[in-house]
């Protein structure tokens, strides 16, 4: 039974490039009508006149910097003053760093938190009363790098965890009503992740692209009885599982010598 969004409105964040992209085509495609959200304006209109061309679909611009607190209240003020009714939304917004957390950027690093944490949240509960009036799906984006810590990227992958155990909790919450609530899982992906992060050296083994990615969503979405999660690729999902399978100690230290066994280091003066 396919997702039905005909006619609806879906909220899509980080819509200027990657997975953004290709959930706004696919939701376009089934005809139903998007808000685009991302920080570069010039992106998100190009793939708004595209869309708007390919699927006869209304399509609104809000050019928003996701990372500043309170961007939740401030969606849906200003879709509530445009009166656009939001009937699913998909929370892709992130970004993640690589290195050794005692030279991370603290900035960054809060930056990062709220992003991948704090707004994602914002946002869902914001949207939550018009989601659950509705029969559409909150979809958020969390990561293989969710099942185990991460060495290397910790920031991202606690980030990401909390993702993943946020939106498990929301579907079980949710059930009972028409709601469909969804984490999906990538492992690495051809985005331009990596080159945010400034390396692949976090991408272990066969990338993804994108539109494999959405299309593992969209296969969950359509089930008679969606799942509170899925993992995109057969080799990501076992990747996953097997961490159940060892202590956390052993986990934590398999992770940390494929995320390139980064270290920190004392500074010179402090030994």
């Amino acid at each position: 039974m396919a997702l039905e969004v005909r006619n609806t409105t879906v909220l899509v964040t980080g819509a200027s490039a990657g997975l953004g992209v290709e959930f706004a085509r696919r939701f376009a495609a089934r005809g139903a009508n998007l808000v685009l959200v991302a920080r570069r304006a010039d992106r998100l209109e190009t793939l708004a006149a595209e869309i708007r061309s390919t699927h006869s679909v209304e399509v609104t611009v809000l050019p928003e910097d996701l990372s500043v607190p309170g961007v939740g209240a401030r969606l849906k003020a200003d879709l509530d003053d445009r009166g656009i009714t939001v009937g699913s939304v998909v929370n892709n917004a992130g970004y993640g760093s690589h290195g050794a957390f005692s030279e991370a950027d603290p900035t960054r690093m809060i930056g990062e938190i709220q992003l991948n944490v704090g707004s994602l949240a914002e946002i869902s509960r914001a949207f939550m009363p018009d989601l659950l009036a509705g029969h559409g799906a909150l979809v958020n984006i969390a990561s293989t790098a969710a099942f185990q810590p991460t060495p290397g990227m910790a920031v991202y992958g606690a980030t990401k965890a909390f993702v993943l155990n946020f939106t498990e909790a929301l579907w079980f919450e949710a059930r009972g009503t028409e709601l469909t609530v969804l984490a999906v899982c990538p492992g690495p992906t051809k985005t331009e992740f990596f080159d945010v992060v400034g390396t692949e050296d976090a991408a272990v083994g066969r990338m993804q692209t994108a539109e494999q990615v959405v299309a593992a969503s969209f296969s969950a979405l359509d089930r008679k009885s969606p799942p509170p999660s899925v993992v995109s690729g057969v080799a990501n999902w076992v990747s996953s599982i097997s961490t159940r399978m060892a202590t956390r100690r052993l986990g934590v230290l398999i992770s940390g010598r494929i995320l390139g066994n980064v270290r920190m280091k004392v500074s010179a003066g402090r030994q």
